[in-house]
This record gives C-alpha cells, structure tokens and sequence, in this order.
C-alpha cells in the first residue's frame, strides 16, 4: 500500500466510524444524510457531502468499503493522494447534485451512502485504464453496463437505488480523470465515447425535456419554483416531525435527555 494508499485507508476508517455512530444515534444520522428538503428549502449544503458518510446499515457500509478498498489504492498511486481525495469529494458531490436534480419536485426524498464517490473512482479507473477486468468483463464494457443499467433504473424507479447518484459519481469520475491525465482521451478515446455520450446525453433530456422522464427541471426554475404555500406547508410539516421526534426521545429516556435546542423547538411549537 505504502505512503500512496493514507488517503483511500483514512477514507474507509472515517467512513466505518461516523457511519457506525449513525447506527447507534437516529439523531446523528438524521443530521448528515441527504434530504431535499433540507438541502432546497432549508440550504443544508453540508448534506451533499456527509451523506457518503453514513449509511444504512453494516451490509450497506461494508459492500461499499470493499468496492471502495479494491479500487483506491491503485488509483491513488496513480494519481497522488491530493488529486485522488479531491477526485473523491467531487465524485460524492456530482452524483448527489445529480440527485437533487432528478427528485427537486420530492421534498422527502433522502438518502445516504458513499456510492456516488465509489462510482467516481471506479469511473476515473476505466478511464485511465478501460482494458482492466471488472467481473470477468473489460472494463469499458462494465462501464457502458453499468451506465445503461443506471439510465434504465432511474427511468423506471422500481427500485430503492440511488441510480441517480451512482451516474452523477461516474460522470463526475470520468471528467476528473480525463482533466488530470488528458492523455487518457487519445489513448482511450473510443471507450470514452462509448461510456460518456450516453451519460451526457441522459444528462441533456433531463435537463431539456424532464417530463420524458417523469422528472423535474432542475434549471428552468421558473416553471417549479416553491410557492409560498408549499414552503409554508414544507416548513410546518418538518415543525411537526421535528416535535414527533422530540417527544419520542422523552417517552423513551426522560425529558433530561433534551438538548438545549430541542428544549427550545419544543416551546416554541407549544406557544403557535
């Protein structure tokens, strides 16, 4: 591993532990993971980035690491450890505002994991190197799989993956990796195009005709912005979360248990 691998081993352990705490605390949780809501409305930005941090429970955190281990350690020699965690911050960022893109229109929907950052790596990986084997398939071949799989996923939201994050990692992952080592667009060009035009092309229809997709624009906010009804109803309706909350947390250890904050929230619901 040597002095190359620090970042990617520093990644992993700071995952486990803050996802591990995430385990044991609702409320720790509750405050890292990605929330529309709490991102649009309240401005949480700090939620595109800790949610890669917690995730849903030990099968969750570990398929991620082990995807994580198997892949960073490579990269980072290749790359150097400042370009390798700025390729991971970025991908993890990228695939969430991918995220907040594709559910705007969905203030509840949330979600948590490292995915999106994986995805960046994997991504950037293929790119430098399209000829590797991932699962007994060329690399470039996976990367095109996985893409389509994605698209199709996102589509038709059958599931309970994070389809749109996973795409927003990997797109994130390739331009990264294309902009530290152009020469990896000469001498891969065809896998590139092949992994890239169709991840570049969904990205257009979302954007330029959502309602293909049955997704929401995020750009032209002119025609979704929040009324003030919605954010009035938005906000009351997280007031009243907030209080369920609070009084489950007395019911279940004691009104000591409060937080100053959560002391404050309370009288101040019990005064409207």
């Amino acid at each position: 591993m040597g002095i190359s691998g620090v970042v990617s081993l520093i990644i992993i352990i700071a995952t486990c532990f803050i996802s591990y705490k995430g385990f044991k605390s609702s409320d720790f949780f509750a405050k890292l993971e990605f929330g529309v809501e709490k991102i649009l409305l309240y401005r949480d930005y700090k939620r595109l980035f800790t949610s890669a941090l917690v995730h849903v429970n030990w099968q969750h955190l570990l398929f991620n690491m082990i995807t994580l281990f198997f892949f960073s350690f490579g990269l980072e020699s290749t790359l150097g450890s400042g370009w390798f965690l700025f390729l991971y911050v970025a991908s993890a960022l990228g695939g969430n505002l991918v995220a907040l893109m594709v559910h705007r229109k969905n203030p509840g929907y949330s979600s948590v994991g490292s995915s999106g950052a994986i995805n960046g790596i994997i991504f950037a990986a293929i790119v430098l190197n399209p000829g590797m084997y991932i699962f007994f398939l060329p690399g470039w071949l996976f990367g095109l799989a996985f893409i389509l799989f994605s698209i199709y996923g996102i589509r038709s939201g059958r599931d309970n993956i994070g389809h749109e994050s996973h795409l927003g990692g990997a797109l994130a992952g390739m331009l990264i990796a294309i902009a530290i080592h152009p020469s990896a667009l000469v001498n891969n060009t065809i896998a590139i195009i092949l992994m890239f035009l169709p991840t570049v092309a969904f990205m257009i229809v979302i954007i330029t005709k959502p309602q293909l997709l049955f997704v929401d624009n995020y750009w032209f906010t002119h025609k979704y912005n929040y009324t003030v009804d919605d954010r009035y109803n938005a906000k009351k309706r997280n007031s009243e979360q907030e209080v369920d909350r609070i009084l489950d947390k007395i019911n279940q250890r004691g009104i000591n248990s409060l937080s100053k904050r959560e002391r404050e929230s309370l009288e101040e619901y019990s005064r409207k």
